[in-house]
């Protein structure tokens, strides 16, 4: 028997400390609604780590792929709010307890991460710092 939905675990890691995380479970189905649960280590996290993480969590084939993205990030992660709201299409933001449900559609190119902007846009929008570890992504359970 396959399994109904395509989870996945991301993780951005500073040296061997996991500094931010979500996971992901995509619906099978093309088109169809991916979930996503972010969060961050408590404690000071160097800025743009939280944007990367968005990054690579709209990066994935299986939210490329996605009609709609339903995300919960704490309360107050304006900088994830902020990157979701800059790469997605129509996000709907509302509070629920100490989180913030995002419930956002893709672009009318047909993707999730069309809309993200170039290198010198994004540049000049908020700095970005290269230095960052990249995601790793893994299958859960694994």
């Amino acid at each position: 028997m396959t399994d109904p939905c395509t989870c996945r675990h991301v993780e951005i890691k500073d040296g061997e400390q996991t500094v931010a995380a979500a996971e992901v479970t995509a619906s099978p189905q093309a088109g169809g609604t991916v979930r996503a649960s972010l969060h961050a280590a408590p404690g000071h996290v160097a800025p743009g780590t939280r944007a990367r993480l968005v990054d690579a969590v709209l990066d994935l084939p299986e939210v490329r792929a996605s009609g709609r993205l339903r995300a919960t990030v704490p309360l107050g992660d304006t900088e994830s709010l902020w990157r979701l709201r800059e790469r997605t299409e129509d996000a709907d933001t509302r509070p629920a307890g100490s989180t913030a449900l995002v419930d956002a559609g893709r672009d009318p190119a047909g993707s999730l991460t069309a809309g993200r902007p170039s290198g010198e846009q994004r540049h000049r929008r908020r700095p970005r710092c290269d230095a960052l570890p990249r995601a790793r992504v893994r299958a859960a359970g694994r």
